[in-house]
């Protein structure tokens, strides 16, 4: 017989397989997340950065056409070369390529960033080629940063005989820090008394949230909630203050509650997502295919010897179309979003057909989610 301690200790074991099975099917209302993972400060943000270089030490698989030799001739006469008149640099080891980065917040001068270089014209290859110094732009036409270095492509190219093969994207690169920043962007977050959260999506229920959580850590009117993107806060004076009163408020937890019910479909690629909070009612489904063929045979006529007729050719077309009987399909109620991919999945459709079969679902009633089409 066992002792009373191994009995409960057996007790406490089922009890602890108990609560493991039903946290793994009771459904939550609820989820936490942290402040900066639903919100960001209004005006803490990257800008884009734009500019227009060259990229010299190609091995014969840049290009020559008249905007790169234009180019050039500028780069040399700003570097005191003057070429004779009528005389343009000749080869293909130069490209003319546009440079993009983004500029991230708080950016100082000396500081470095990331840029992209693409090609704009008929360059085979930027493999093996370095950027020159380039001058990237923001939208107000001000240089906010330098560029200029070795490429990385992430490619290989091959060619002989008229036949070429490619692997990856040889007309695009990247220069790991390869831009100084120059002039920095200022920020309105050491204005005013009051910094503004914009949430990533719009809902009340998270702002209201984000408002109760800031009150209760920092005390009543920390916070409050302006409409369904936006929580005004007021934050203490001083630069050192108010930037630990942001770094305490970013950590803190927020009660989420379920997202509003929503099925993106994706029309090109016949991707369906939809997220937890989708239901479906009871309904009936019938789903068929329709089909049409076409095949087409050569016909040649031919004259009768001594006709003075001509041979002619031809073709006969056949077409045939062809609809397949599609059953109605009873679909029970699903309150699970398990529930509503397995009565979809009985239906036996493609990707593609899902897309018309949701819509119809949405026209009629049963499905209970917001249709979004990307």
């Amino acid at each position: 017989m066992s002792s009373s301690p191994d009995r409960l200790v057996r007790r406490l074991l089922i009890l602890a397989g108990i609560a493991a099975s039903a946290a793994l099917w009771w459904p939550h209302q609820a989820s936490a997340a942290r402040v900066k993972e639903v919100a960001s400060v209004q005006g803490v943000r990257s800008n884009q950065l734009i500019g227009y270089g060259l990229v010299v030490g190609l091995d014969g698989t840049g290009e020559q056409n008249a905007v790169t030799a234009q180019s050039l001739s500028a780069l040399l006469q700003s570097l005191g070369v003057t070429l004779p008149p009528g005389i343009t640099p000749q080869g293909r080891n130069t490209a003319a390529v546009m440079v993009t980065a983004d500029l991230p917040p708080f950016a100082q001068p000396g500081q470095t960033i990331d840029i992209n270089v693409s090609s704009m014209g008929s360059a085979k290859s930027l493999r093996g080629g370095t950027l020159v110094m380039t001058p990237l732009r923001g939208a107000d036409g001000q240089i906010y940063a330098l560029a200029q270095g070795n490429l990385i492509v992430g490619g290989a190219g091959a060619s002989a005989g008229g036949s070429k093969v490619t692997i990856n994207h040889l007309s695009a690169g990247r220069i790991p820090a390869g831009a100084t920043v120059e002039r920095s962007v200022p920020t309105p977050l050491h204005e005013g008394d009051m910094v503004q959260l914009d949430l990533r999506a719009i809902d009340y229920s998270t702002a209201r949230s984000v408002a109760a959580a800031i009150n209760l850590a920092k005390g009543e009117g920390s916070a409050f909630a302006v409409d369904g993107r936006t929580v005004q806060v007021r934050v203490p004076p001083g630069a050192q203050s108010r930037v630990g009163f942001l770094a305490d408020i970013e950590n803190l937890q927020v009660q989420m509650e379920r997202p509003a019910a929503r099925v993106v479909l994706n029309a090109r690629t016949g991707s369906v997502v939809m997220n937890e909070a989708v239901t479906l009612a009871a309904c009936a489904v019938a789903h068929g295919s329709l089909s049409v063929t076409i095949s087409s045979t050569p016909v040649v006529s031919q004259p009768n010897a001594l006709s003075g007729g001509q041979t002619v050719s031809g073709e006969k077309a056949d077409i045939a179309i062809t609809q397949q009987a599609g059953a109605l399909v009873s679909l029970p109620a699903g309150t699970q979003l398990t529930d509503v991919v397995k009565a979809l999945n009985s239906l036996g459709a493609t990707p593609q057909d899902l897309l018309a079969i949701l819509q119809a679902m949405k026209a009629s009633g049963a499905l209970t989610a917001e249709l979004e089409v990307i």
